[in-house]
């Protein structure tokens, strides 16, 4: 029983670390990105491939350019080995541009695939390969419009998120 909870709670760790990449992606909070992956990590996202602090300043100047990102995430799977481990996670990614180009504006389905390692007793990300699955175009004449008075997700501290977080102490 005591190695079916260490368990659960390992996984529970590593899909934290992936929730996390998530919401510093979608909010641009790029401190929170870098501390999902250890200093010598390596991402193969599209067209690039490099370190944890190439893949941020990479992604900086990509995520530049659209005024919104959503990232959900749907199957995870968590394969425990010891110290290592590896998931896989299922995303559906939106990207809004305000400009109505195609490329700057689409959905696209991609799989996560991790390699985590825990050191120090910390689960992160060693080695993450981004797969891409399909890709579309999002009709910006279709879309839906925010209607007035919503409150929009905002990047950075900027965003009602850190106010919450902030009144916990966080």
């Amino acid at each position: 029983m005591e190695a079916a909870v260490a368990a659960l709670l390992d996984r529970r760790e590593i899909e934290d670390v992936i929730l996390r990449y998530c919401r510093g992606i979608d909010r641009l909070d790029l401190e929170l990105v870098r501390s999902c992956y250890w200093p010598d990590a390596t991402d193969s996202h599209g067209g690039f491939s490099g370190s944890r602090d190439e893949f941020l300043a990479w992604v900086e100047k990509l995520l530049a350019r659209f005024e919104s990102t959503s990232h959900f995430l749907g199957n995870l799977l968590v394969e425990l080995a010891g110290e290592a481990a590896v998931a896989e996670s299922y995303a559906i990614a939106f990207h809004r541009s305000p400009e109505p180009k195609a490329s700057l504006n689409g959905i696209i389905g991609v799989r996560y695939v991790d390699r985590f390692e825990r050191r120090r007793g910390e689960w992160k990300i060693a080695r993450r390969v981004c797969v891409t699955e399909w890709s579309r175009v999002d009709d910006v004449a279709g879309r839906f419009p925010i209607a007035p008075g919503h409150l929009r997700g905002a990047r950075g501290e900027g965003d009602v998120l850190y106010e919450f977080l902030a009144g916990i102490g966080r």
